[in-house]
């Protein structure tokens, strides 16, 4: 059974020794990838079921330059179970099965033991201040992203367009006619794609009926980044997803001192013709429109810095984003839980960020330290609160290594830490998954 996943090991080294041989060679090819074994445990309160699960694989990757501005490269992605737990056994108080080591595998068939996936293959153009690229790619939006935190990422497949006429200005165009979301073993078409991922409920309170009922064909993308002289920034992105629903979101910073920056973010949802589906129990945007608005406070210091952000979604309606494209990467955003699906949410959360060297282990430590309180609206209303989620307090700890002695070896240890403080029902199935638990991620990289 773990056949394949040996041989993707075997050809993982033996092409990494080869890339590096290359890299002294005038040759145009390059190759690079990276081999991961994935350790995830979520540890649920009292006699909940606990769930654990190990993965192997990765990706390699290929690109080839037939002059200084034409390039074609392919990537192919893959992930093993290595079945250290039966993860279609469900929890025998509530019925709920695991919610975060499944997307070690794929969502939409979980017993299936070994996945792969051509995840890029593209051809690409760069002259002067353009660059444009076509076919199956990576992309990195504030929502449409890699979110490269399990096994296989989040990828396109369609054209992206960029501009950089200076230092200053960044613009970017793209159309995506298919989208293979993370922790997916294939590409699909635009609506689809969306309910992969669990549903929830729609406003009424009855289980969400979008899943293969979503009428969308295409995204369109446009960004403009700006250096608006040497203290502000302005970025700006629009995100249209046909017939579902538009995304228009800007972020701003200024740079008060040389050790704080303010800034300032704002997006804005609109439904686009009727949502997604002409009726109502089966579309996916409901509200005519929502709005989240924050703002971040840093300040800087020689390897570590420390801020303090919030973001509030007002009541006027969900904030909605397919999980299946992308993290949210709102100022409060914290790794293991989403501020999606709610409104009237309130989030205030502290990061601080060290970068640490141990000169006489030769070894760099990267800490992402954060606290964060989500205030949410109950849990018995569904136009409000899409996932039934108490109020909760959320605690991270995200640690990256780098050794002087192991080049390529980056090791990441994740602990997450989620408490309810809220009001909600004495039902554990508000609790198991979601607070009131401890999610541990060991991460072992091998970049090449």
């Amino acid at each position: 059974m773990y056949k394949p996943a040996l041989i993707f090991i075997f050809l993982l080294i033996s092409l990494s020794l080869r890339s590096q041989e290359e890299q002294n060679r005038p040759y145009r090819g390059t190759l690079s990838g990276q081999w991961r074994t994935f350790y995830m445990t979520t540890q649920n309160k009292g006699d909940l079921k606990d769930y654990y699960a190990m993965a192997t694989g990765g990706h390699i990757r290929y690109q080839y330059r037939f002059s200084d501005r034409w390039r074609i490269g392919a990537a192919f992605y893959t992930s093993a179970n290595l079945q250290i737990q039966d993860l279609t056994l469900a929890d025998r108080t509530t019925g709920k099965t695991s919610r975060y080591e499944v997307g070690l595998f794929d969502v939409t068939d979980i017993e299936d033991p070994f996945i792969w996936l051509v995840g890029e293959f593209y051809l690409g153009y760069r002259s002067n201040h353009h660059e444009i690229q076509l076919g199956r790619m990576k992309v990195n939006t504030p929502f449409l992203n890699a979110q490269d935190g399990r096994m296989i990422p989040t990828l396109v497949e369609g054209v992206w367009y960029t501009y950089s006429p200076g230092d200053h200005t960044h613009l970017q165009l793209g159309l995506i006619g298919r989208i293979a979301p993370r922790s997916t073993a294939r590409f699909y078409n635009i609506g689809e794609s969306i309910g992969l991922y669990p549903v929830g409920r729609d406003v009424v309170g009855d289980p969400s009926g979008y899943l293969e009922n979503v009428n969308s064909d295409l995204i369109a993308v446009a960004s403009a980044d700006f250096d608006l002289g040497e203290k502000m920034t302005l970025n700006v992105w629009d995100l249209y997803v046909d017939n579902v629903f538009n995304s228009f979101y800007v972020r701003s910073g200024y740079d008060l001192s040389d050790r704080w920056k303010a800034e300032v973010e704002w997006l804005h949802q609109n439904r686009v013709n009727n949502g997604g589906n002409a009726i109502d129990s089966l579309t996916y945007f409901s509200n005519k429109f929502s709005d989240v608005i924050g703002g971040r406070v840093t300040y800087k210091m020689k390897r570590s810095s420390l801020s303090l952000a919030y973001d509030r979604i007002t009541g006027a309606g969900r904030f909605l984003f397919p999980r299946e494209w992308g993290r949210e990467f709102l100022f409060s955003f914290q790794k293991r839980e989403r501020s999606e699906g709610t409104a009237g949410n309130h989030a205030l959360v502290a990061y601080f960020h060290t970068n640490t060297y141990f000169s006489k282990l030769r070894t760099r430590m990267k800490a992402f330290w954060s606290a964060g309180q989500n205030w949410k609206d109950s849990t018995t209303d569904p136009a409000l609160n899409k996932y039934a989620f108490s109020s909760y307090a959320h605690f991270n700890a995200d640690l990256f290594f780098e050794f002087d002695k192991l080049k390529g070896f980056r090791p990441e240890l994740l602990v997450t830490y989620k408490v309810a403080n809220g009001d909600y029902p004495d039902n554990p199935n508000f609790i198991i998954n979601k607070a009131d638990m401890w999610n541990i991620n060991l991460v072992l990289n091998y970049n090449f």
